[in-house]
């Protein structure tokens, strides 16, 4: 019998994005690689499911046992690679709402980073019928799709393709590259695996109680 199981392909290419786990208020830093909330959260925006929804609800109890593997691809420009480099920004907010509900009329400053020039592929294994769900959404995503936030827009499409395999997922990402020369971050079945935990699998978006809970992945370095 054919596994159920499929591989899709994702391509994450922008001149900024910004994949906050460990920061909030008024520190917002970045990883190195793209977290899985924010791959379940740019699924979601595809899909057209409200934030806090009980669509989005079921949605990711699905996304629980889905896998993902990080591909940190280097980007050539016209004479070199490209450097990927942390940028610093900061900006000014007013009106913004308190613990207590109320209203902060004062402006708050906040800081805020980003990768530039960086460029990542996603494999995302899984159930077959949910990831041809999510590769359909994002050929035609009902919300728009950014890289981590909304000022990170993509430089070209997210979708590259749904495969039966992940070599063959891995070559529309890579093409005859080897992965192994690569750096990529992946999920690991069991906690001795894995070399480091992340706060970033999502139990909820809600606004109100946004929920995580850790991740367990190994991060491997290209030869």
């Amino acid at each position: 019998m054919l596994s159920d199981i499929k591989y899709l392909a994702l391509r994450l290419e922008g001149p900024l994005q910004s994949w906050g786990c460990d920061s909030q208020y008024n520190r917002r830093n970045t990883g190195l690689m793209p977290t899985k909330s924010a791959i379940a959260g740019m699924c979601c925006a595809a899909l057209g499911y409200e934030r806090g929804g009980e669509k989005e609800a079921v949605f990711l109890a699905e996304f629980e046992g889905v896998r993902m593997t990080a591909i940190a691809i280097p980007r050539n420009g016209t004479r070199r690679p490209l450097a990927v480099r942390r940028l610093q920004d900061y900006h000014t907010v007013q009106n913004t709402r308190r613990a207590s509900g109320s209203i902060n009329t004062d402006c708050v400053l906040t800081h805020r980073q980003y990768l530039t020039d960086a460029s990542f592929g996603i494999i995302l294994s899984g159930n077959g019928d949910l990831l041809d769900r999510i590769a359909k959404k994002l050929e035609d995503p009902v919300w728009g799709l950014w890289l981590g936030r909304k000022t990170c827009i993509p430089s070209a499409p997210v979708l590259a393709g749904l495969r039966d395999t992940k070599e063959e997922a891995v070559k529309l990402l890579i093409g005859e590259a080897s992965i192994e020369s690569l750096t990529r971050q992946e999920d690991v079945e069991t906690f001795a695996e894995g070399k480091d935990s992340l706060p970033d699998r999502p139990g909820s978006f809600a606004s109100d109680r946004r929920m995580f809970s850790p991740r367990r992945v190994i991060t491997r370095h290209g030869s």
